[in-house]
């Protein structure tokens, strides 16, 4: 069976032409979503699923949903602030979604084969989706409890403009992973923080105790690509009642169900093993306004190699 990519863009809204997501970064306006799922379809995934916001349906079917047609299935699901489990309520003066894992359970009734979860803003590039396609597809029929997170190496995922923020993994003597810990503050760096001369220096993350703590270029890090199978869908749906029923999560209105938080309970649980999967990928995105044209040219730079057609779509 093949594997389904899944892309949380509940974060779209009606203008979306100001949001990253949809930026034209491509020859011909195509946007990082764009090459994900042309990466994806060429790493052997056979469906796409988005999971939006309900009112933005019509414009996502009309303007987005549309160029795949005839390429490739495609499904949408939707999340909302009161898609909650019975005996539970939107408390008053709550705005904020409920986050990462909140969105993913939304595609419950929709998904009942091995999945990978992405973000829709950030270049993963090809061998990503290679390696995730490879390790799904090969899971043998009913497969449980055994998921995969690539795990990118942060020396591939830096930008030159400023720090970025990251999920510094921990894997075990098989392989797997045993913590993500988020650093926020991540950059080449000298033991004072002086970027000067950056590009001579270990990569660093500060620690809480605002020391600069350095790391190896292929340390592997979180860029939220999963891999799960259905059953996922079950201990997410226990654990966000769980979730709810803590006071301080229902007190605090910006609190968030997300992914990493679901992952390291049934790590820490020994529900299940999180492979973490190496990839060559260079990772780039537009996390600073100064980033875009660095990100159109290495895709024009992917496009003139061959790696990518002129027009994807």
């Amino acid at each position: 069976m093949k594997p389904t990519l899944f892309l949380l863009a509940a974060g779209m809204g009606s203008r979306y032409g100001g949001l990253k997501q949809l930026d034209g970064l491509g020859p011909n306006g195509e946007t990082i979503m764009d090459y994900s799922i042309y990466d994806a379809i060429q790493a052997g995934f056979g469906k796409i699923v988005w999971v939006i916001r309900k009112d933005f349906e019509e414009q996502f079917r009309t303007q987005i949903l549309s160029k795949y047609e005839g390429k490739v299935q495609c499904e949408l699901c939707f999340q909302a602030l009161d898609a909650l489990p019975a005996g539970f309520s939107v408390p008053e003066g709550r705005q904020k979604p409920w986050g990462t894992n909140h969105a993913v359970l939304m595609g419950k009734d929709i998904i009942r084969e091995p999945f990978c979860v992405i973000n829709c803003d950030d270049f993963y590039n090809r061998d990503a989706f290679m390696v995730m396609g490879k390790f799904l597809s090969e899971l043998p029929e009913g497969a449980k409890n055994q998921y995969a997170m690539v795990g990118f190496r942060v020396g591939n995922t830096l930008s030159e403009n400023g720090t970025v923020a990251r999920g510094i993994c921990s894997k075990d003597a098989d392989g797997n992973l045993t913590t993500v810990v988020e650093r926020t503050e991540i950059v080449r760096c000298a033991e004072d923080g002086s970027q000067a001369g950056a590009a001579d220096q270990p990569v660093r993350y500060k620690d809480e105790e605002g020391r600069w703590v350095a790391v190896g270029d292929n340390t592997p890090v979180s860029m939220n690509v999963w891999g799960f199978t259905p059953d996922y869908f079950d201990y997410s749906e226990a654990y966000f009642k769980e979730f709810l029923s803590d006071p301080k999560n229902m007190e605090n209105l910006k609190a968030e169900f997300f992914i990493p938080l679901m992952v390291n309970k049934l790590i820490n649980d020994k529900t299940a093993t999180v492979k973490v999967l190496d990839t060559t990928s260079k990772w780039f995105g537009v996390t600073y306004a100064a980033d875009r044209q660095d990100t159109v040219d290495r895709i024009q730079r992917l496009v003139d190699e061959g790696v990518y057609p002129n027009k994807l779509f």
